[in-house]
């Protein structure tokens, strides 16, 4: 009988506590998403549909393709297996994005913890046994006596805080945003490891280039000192030609080792990126040759920029948070109500605990009005405006930023292509009066400071073609980085759950075969 009353009074008020949120009101702002802005150009002058080309690697011309949408996998444009494979173990070994992914997942986890306590009730079963002794005393009559006896209690307790002006619903509100400001925070994890990656690769192929062009060139100066001193044994050059070919090789070859200490960087930071100790990285080598510059450039809209980009979607994330703040600080101006009850038995042995006569119930209701706390909570409502307006200007340089980039990307990859055209021609030409300059000097007709000067110009000037080629594949990828399209952007789905996230943990780097070599055999 009295298991049948404690299920039907739990049902009853689980039922009443249940639905008395539907009752209240929601008091504070509710939140709008800032809309996008109305500007039509992400620069001040228009920007040319087409870049300048120019010869040799990695000076194709390029299209800007305006409102089309930019491919998940972007780094896949560049039709580099090995780099694709690098960016694959990166983003399935990279411990920002795991630490990220958990980061998620607490914030999830906080909100489904706070949702139970916010639209269920709290039931708790507790049981207790008392030995204790009372005189008559207790009751007011001395002469009874003292009496020692054991009581057992069995009860189960409800309680429920009744937000009638909104305030829990307020605070579950600005969780949600949480959640939101951590998931986009991880697509910007993503995009940055994905797009670091893929700059510093190119890096390494720039130092490549540049290594393998200082070589050459030291190269053809050892030959050249050689012959120098022939003529000088021969006595058809002064001492000073040796000294001043000795001095130029030097200073070439100290330029070798600044380009060194750059390219072991760079690898030993690829193999942080990825996941691997330095050590142990086996890392592939990333040569100019191996990469494709992208023909087509697809550019959204500015006004979807608001949309695509993880940075300003976090943002907002935190203005919503911010504004449901307000309606918490505001709630907490209202009384508070709370529910209690309770039912159970009292016996002084345990197996009358659930006699009949045993039973005990509570019904309990509390109401709490802020009266006078010397403007407190006035000026915590007041902070909440405060943070909320200092969160929308931070939203407001967010964008600015945003787009402050994009244009910066897009007026770099046209100059990019200008200064590649610019920089080939020199070398072009640098080149032919290099080789001229030598044949000049075999027969006498060109004297030593001119040859100096030739070769001066030439490493200049191929160093300065190679630095171009890598600007425009560096530039490439920041303008897929700016412009903030990933995974997420194609339907994808959080890559906490690993499903249509674009990430295939199984497929290895070892599995792609590329004509890349790498600088280490795995064991």
């Amino acid at each position: 009988m009295f298991v049948r009353g404690s299920r039907r009074f739990l049902k009853n008020a689980f039922v009443v506590l249940t639905w008395i949120p539907l009752a209240g009101c929601m008091v504070g702002p509710n939140f709008r998403p800032p809309p996008a802005p109305t500007v039509k150009s992400y620069t001040e002058r228009p920007i040319a549909q087409k870049t300048a080309s120019a010869p040799g690697k990695g000076g194709a011309s390029q299209h800007l393709v305006a409102g089309e949408d930019i491919p998940g996998q972007w780094w896949r444009l560049f039709h580099s297996k090995t780099l694709d494979a690098l960016v694959r173990r990166a983003i399935a070994e990279n411990p920002t994005i795991a630490a990220s992914q958990a980061a998620l997942r607490q914030a999830g986890e906080n909100l489904n913890a706070r949702t139970a306590s916010v639209f269920f009730p709290g039931v708790d079963g507790n049981f207790s046994a008392t030995r204790q002794k009372i005189t008559g005393a207790t009751s007011g009559l001395p002469n009874l006596g003292s009496t020692t006896y054991t009581l057992y209690n069995a009860s189960v307790n409800v309680s429920y805080v009744f937000d009638l002006f909104g305030g829990e619903r307020r605070e579950l509100e600005a969780l949600r945003a949480q959640v939101d400001y951590q998931r986009f925070l991880l697509e910007g994890v993503h995009l940055t490891l994905t797009a670091n990656v893929v700059t510093a690769a190119i890096q390494e192929a720039s130092l490549r280039a540049q290594v393998r062009a200082i070589e050459q060139i030291v190269a053809t100066q050892e030959k050249e000192l050689q012959m120098v001193r022939r003529r000088f044994a021969l006595g058809g050059s002064a001492r000073s030609d040796v000294l001043a070919q000795q001095a130029q090789l030097a200073q070439t070859k100290a330029t070798l080792p600044p380009l060194e200490k750059a390219l072991a960087q760079t690898r030993d930071q690829l193999a942080v990126l990825s996941g691997r100790f330095p050590g142990k990285a086996c890392l592939p080598e990333f040569r100019l040759e191996d990469l494709h510059l992208p023909r087509e450039l697809p550019v959204s809209i500015p006004s979807s920029l608001v949309r695509l980009r993880p940075d300003i979607r976090a943002s907002e994330a935190l203005l919503h948070a911010a504004g449901a703040n307000i309606g918490v600080a505001t709630a907490n101006l209202y009384p508070q109500i709370s529910l209690t009850a309770g039912i159970g038995t009292n016996a002084i042995r345990i197996e009358d605990l659930f006699s009949p006569g045993a039973s005990i119930w509570n019904l309990g209701m509390g109401i709490a009005q802020p009266i006078f706390h010397g403007g407190e909570l006035l000026a915590k409502r007041r902070a909440a405006i405060a943070a909320y307006d200092q969160t929308y200007a931070q939203y407001r340089e967010t964008v600015l930023l945003a787009f402050q980039n994009v244009a910066d990307v897009l007026e770099a990859l046209q100059t990019d292509a200008r200064t590649l055209r610019a920089q080939a021609e020199a070398e072009a030409v640098a080149r032919a009066s290099l080789d001229l300059t030598e044949k000049q000097f075999q027969i006498g007709a060109a004297n030593y400071l001119t040859l100096l000067n030739a070769q001066r110009q030439h490493q200049l000037a191929l160093i300065g073609l190679v630095q171009a080629q890598a600007a425009r594949f560096a530039d490439t990828a920041a303008l897929f980085q700016a412009l903030g399209k990933g995974w997420w952007g194609n339907g994808g789905k959080c890559p906490v759950s690993g499903v249509d996230s674009g990430i295939d943990t199984a497929e290895r780097p070892e599995a792609n075969s590329s004509s890349t070599k790498s600088t280490c055999r795995e064991p």
